[in-house]
């Protein structure tokens, strides 16, 4: 499927944003997540390099470590996802960070692949303390992601981009982010989702505070919540009722892991519970 106009994605989703009706976004790290997304009704797909890792049983902060070059695990995902898709825009994650992408060519050779956006992902916003203080002394900081997503806008790209607290909503948004995604940390829950988070109220406030600072600078901006403590349906429709404007949902782990996690769990009890054999005659 060829990449999907820009204009096209955003009028459609400025109008559900306007009805009221909350976009949807998903990663999917196989074919089969892809396929089944669509048929959900899903409005956005995302192949994250962190996709390959927790549909392999491991953590999604897999995604963020020295495991396998982020930007070329995409693209060899992409071969997987992009023939299944039907007419949902497929984003790319992109590492902005990389000292060794030629930026404006891989992201015009994404666009050419067939992908409609992209989002900073792997993305320094994850990290904090003495390790994020050293990636921005050493030249690999956030601001190359907010570059990433300004050199993707003038490619005419959908632009999806995680954001982290005010600071950095205002600073995509001016890069010409067309939908800013609040990120509340590694979604919890599962067998290898973190444990430890802040709470749905916690996200509210920080949420609220995120979109404040992007309209400032754009009134028309979308705002999805992702991440942390919303991992489940109920969380975000608790996050969507109480904060000032945000308008959907993105999930990665929550679009494919839980549910396969709690899917084929299931079916095997199901398996497991069959009654005891006939016994067999002589």
């Amino acid at each position: 499927m060829p990449a999907i106009p820009r204009k096209e994605i955003l009028s459609r989703l400025t109008a559900m944003a306007a009805a009221g009706v909350p976009i949807i976004g998903g990663g999917a790290g196989t074919g089969l997540s892809a396929k089944a997304e669509e048929a959900g009704g899903i409005d956005l797909i995302i192949i994250y390099n962190s996709g390959r890792y927790r549909m392999a049983g491991r953590g999604s902060a897999a995604g963020l470590l020295a495991y396998g070059n982020a930007n070329e695990i995409v693209k060899e995902m992409a071969v997987e996802v992009l023939p299944v898709v039907r007419h949902t825009p497929v984003l790319a994650g992109v590492n902005g960070t990389d000292p060794f992408a030629l930026m404006p060519q891989f992201l015009t050779e994404l666009k050419a692949m067939g992908f409609s956006g992209v989002q900073n992902f792997p993305t320094i916003g994850l990290f904090d303390g003495a390790m994020r203080q050293s990636f921005e002394e050493t030249g690999m900081g956030y601001g190359l992601e907010v570059d990433m997503i300004a050199q993707a806008h003038d490619l005419d790209l959908l632009t999806t981009p995680y954001v982290f607290n005010a600071e950095e909503a205002e600073a995509m948004t001016r890069a010409g982010a067309d939908l800013i995604v609040a990120h509340m940390g590694v979604t919890t829950g599962g067998s290898i989702g973190a444990t430890s988070a802040k709470s749905l109220d916690d996200c509210v406030g920080e949420i609220d505070a995120i979109a404040a600072a992007a309209r400032a600078v754009r009134g028309d901006i979308l705002v999805l919540c992702h991440g942390g403590p919303i991992s489940m349906p109920d969380d975000a429709a608790y996050i969507l009722s109480r904060c000032n404007g945000c308008h959907g949902f993105y999930g990665a782990s929550s679009a494919e892991r839980l549910p396969a996690e709690i899917a084929i769990r299931d079916q095997i009890r199901t398996f497991k519970s069959l009654p005891n054999l006939k016994e067999t005659k002589a």
